[in-house]
């Protein structure tokens, strides 16, 4: 198998970050910024129970709180997103790329058969695992730009 063929194959669990910064429900946004400022990341997942429940993210904080009229001191629940995308730990990276492409987001939650956040998968872990490719390297950059690479024929 050729070093190309064999990179094409790892799977989302080899990866993904594992230690994952989270945050509830009752978190407030300034408790979900500060983790994002801290962490230097634009979104946090949520959990409750370990299962992932949803993400927020810089954006949701200011389009869907902040410009409406809420304080930091909102919660969380009150600005995430519960529309999840997700892959599974043993699913091929490329199907976190598809998703990172189809949907417009730079990171993706990894979450096992229970619902529960085993890791997350950012741009920036594919583009390290796989920086050889230039094909991956230019779909990533498109993704970043937000300019619908899947969406291209």
């Amino acid at each position: 198998m050729t070093e190309s063929a064999a990179r094409s194959r790892i799977r989302c669990r080899d990866i993904m970050a594992k230690s994952v910064t989270t945050a509830t429900r009752a978190n407030t946004l300034r408790d979900a910024a500060l983790m994002m400022r801290d962490g230097d990341m634009g979104s946090v997942p949520v959990v409750e129970g370990g299962k992932l429940v949803g993400i927020v993210t810089d954006r949701d904080i200011v389009v869907r709180s902040i410009a409406d009229g809420k304080d930091a001191s909102a919660s969380v629940a009150d600005a995430m997103t519960t529309d999840i995308f997700s892959v599974k730990p043993d699913d091929f990276v490329f199907e976190a790329i598809r998703l990172m492409g189809d949907k417009q987001v730079r990171r993706v939650p990894v979450v096992d058969e229970n619902g529960t956040l085993a890791g997350i998968i950012a741009m920036a872990d594919i583009a390290l695992e796989m920086e050889d490719q230039q094909e991956l390297a230019d779909a990533l950059e498109e993704i970043s730009s937000g300019s619908g690479f899947w969406s291209k024929k």
